[in-house]
């Protein structure tokens, strides 16, 4: 029945609204929804053929049935381009909820495919500052690809570039470009990428969600394991916070 697809593919975008990721890209349903398209597009062009073998006849001679096959003829185009109308609607709307989805990752400054591992922990410090070099964390070395998380309600904060279409891969890189274009503009004295939300505590309490090995700081050093807390500097965090190695508590 005409609709049946998009119906699926709005249930599907609807189901996945609110979830953090974005899930696989559903081809088939959308190639289904642009045939059926197509199929209602050609009815389209068959019933205005029709349309015009009235219209001719009725000049002709006007008779009774003539001006039903008319009517007829009149509400069967209808149906058939509020079908096609529908269906282009249902076909944006999924479009256009991904790539909103791709955005708001975007901006939150996460390489979907940067590596990242869980590396034995290291004996040289268990959650003490030990040294004082200066500058911003240094990352855990890694060796696996994993889709980056971070914990926001309702935004899209985890991505995997196997869900999406070739499409979508291009309009996600370039858009990455775009922003990072936009940001050199200011420098390093606006990131435009930070938090929106101002910061109540400089200082931080944080759990280890996963091993990382060993963290730099300005303040001094900690061992990345999980389940361990500290207590640290929002700032000196923030990039392992978005990783998934680190949560607020």
């Amino acid at each position: 029945m005409y609709g049946d697809s998009a119906n699926k593919l709005v249930a599907d975008a609807k189901r996945f609204s609110n979830l953090p990721s974005v899930p696989i890209y559903q081809a088939d349903l959308v190639k289904d929804i642009v045939k059926e398209i197509n199929d209602l597009n050609r009815d389209a062009e068959y019933l205005s053929t029709i349309e015009d073998n009235i219209r001719e006849a009725q000049e002709e001679g006007n008779s009774t049935q003539q001006e039903e096959d008319y009517k007829i003829n009149q509400c069967q185009t209808f149906v058939t381009h509020l079908s096609m109308r529908r269906n282009k609607r249902c076909l944006l709307a999924y479009e256009k909820l991904r790539s909103d989805k791709l955005i708001e990752f975007a901006w939150l400054n996460i390489d979907p495919a940067e590596p990242i591992t869980q590396s034995a922990p290291s004996s040289s410090s268990s959650g003490t500052d030990t040294a004082t070099n200066t500058g911003a964390p240094s990352l855990p070395n890694s060796k696996a690809l994993l889709p980056q998380s971070k914990t926001i309600p309702n935004y899209t904060t985890q991505l995997d570039m196997n869900n999406l279409n070739h499409f979508e891969q291009d309009f996600y890189k370039n858009y990455q470009n775009l922003i990072t274009n936009y940001k050199s503009k200011f420098g390093e004295y606006l990131d435009l990428t930070g938090d929106l939300q101002p910061p109540t505590d400089i200082f931080i309490d944080v759990r280890c969600l996963k091993d990382g090995g060993d963290v730099t700081t300005e303040y001094g050093s900690f061992n990345l394991i999980k389940d361990s807390q500290f207590y640290v500097r929002k700032s000196d965090v923030e990039r392992l916070i978005q990783q998934g190695y680190l949560e607020e508590i």
